[in-house]
């Protein structure tokens, strides 16, 4: 799907950075265009190492698996087929309500090096070493911005959200698994790559989460995973307050881990939460353990999870 409107220069000043992964930039919108509010744009980038148009973004085997899909096979881009395999693949299988696929807007040469050269003191230095942004494309996507409800913007309304990467829940039983591999079987990746990215000096610390204590559907377990990821988030747990990271780790390595801590957390909390002084933060907790627990969404990624059965 693709918005008639387009971005420009001057509408580069009203897209903040929120964040970024790999391979695409996160910019939140904090104009007034209704067209806009409660959404985030997320532009592509472009590796510093890899000459573009380099990678093949369709092989041969990826093809065969598609074959039956059309909007995916036919896709022009790498990023459109990965777009159609969230919509046709994703959204029915995690529902709907859960899944948002994005739409495509038209963005200028000029709204991208502008937004590039706005956001460059906020990226991670690593990041940036990486990657930068893909000036050459001419679209981007616009997705639901889940940090905030878009009435409470209109509202004045405090809003607080919890963004949590759960990582795989399960250990892998293949019988593809070599013998050399037989760890997979018994300790699950998110604890093998936290030894890996110790090892690496990308993080400070081991995290003590546990992916299958999450997955568990346990309350008890759930609220010791929860617990855990407060503790030492990374990147893998963040609060948002009212649009804006006030805890957790930007993915920038092991001097970014947090915004906020201790006192400072637990005062910010009380528009949202209401409890005894010093008591805000386990409340806190406890409240977002049994919307995890009684969400449900947990088991149906389970599932989709389990799907894999050659790792």
């Amino acid at each position: 799907m693709e918005m008639e409107v387009a971005l420009h220069k001057n509408d580069a000043p009203h897209w903040v950075y929120r964040g970024e992964g790999a391979v695409n930039l996160v910019l939140a919108y904090n104009g007034s265009s209704p067209l806009f509010v409660g959404k985030v744009l997320r532009i592509q980038k472009a590796s510093r190492k890899v000459a573009p148009g380099s990678e093949q973004w369709l092989n041969g085997h990826e093809r065969l698996i598609w074959k039956d899909n059309p909007d995916i096979l036919s896709s022009p881009s790498k990023e459109i087929a990965q777009q159609m395999f969230v919509q046709n693949v994703m959204a029915p299988r995690l529902g709907s309500q859960h899944i948002d696929a994005g739409i495509r807007v038209l963005v200028s040469r000029e709204f991208l090096e502008s937004v590039e050269k706005n956001v460059l003191c906020q990226r991670p230095a690593w990041r940036i070493e990486a990657a930068k942004v893909n000036t050459n494309c001419d679209y981007a996507l616009l997705l639901s911005d889940h940090s905030v409800f878009p009435h409470s913007i209109v509202k004045g309304e405090p809003c607080i959200s919890v963004e949590i990467k759960p990582k795989c829940g399960f250990l892998p039983f293949s019988r593809f698994i070599a013998e050399g591999n037989a760890i997979k079987k018994s300790v699950t990746r998110f604890r093998m790559h936290q030894i890996l990215k110790l090892h690496q000096q990308e993080i400070a610390q081991i995290s003590e989460y546990e992916p299958l204590d999450l997955f568990s559907g346990s309350k008890e377990k759930i609220h010791k995973a929860v617990k855990a990821l407060f503790t030492t988030p990374q990147n893998n747990f963040r609060v948002f307050l009212n649009g804006s990271l006030i805890y957790g780790g930007l993915g920038g390595g092991t001097d970014s881990t947090s915004f906020m801590v201790g006192e400072a957390f637990e005062d910010v909390l009380k528009c949202v939460i209401q409890a005894e002084v010093g008591m805000r933060v386990e409340s806190f907790l406890h409240l977002v353990s049994e919307t995890v627990s009684k969400s449900g969404v947990l088991d149906r990624l389970l599932e989709v999870q389990k799907l894999d059965i050659l790792t």
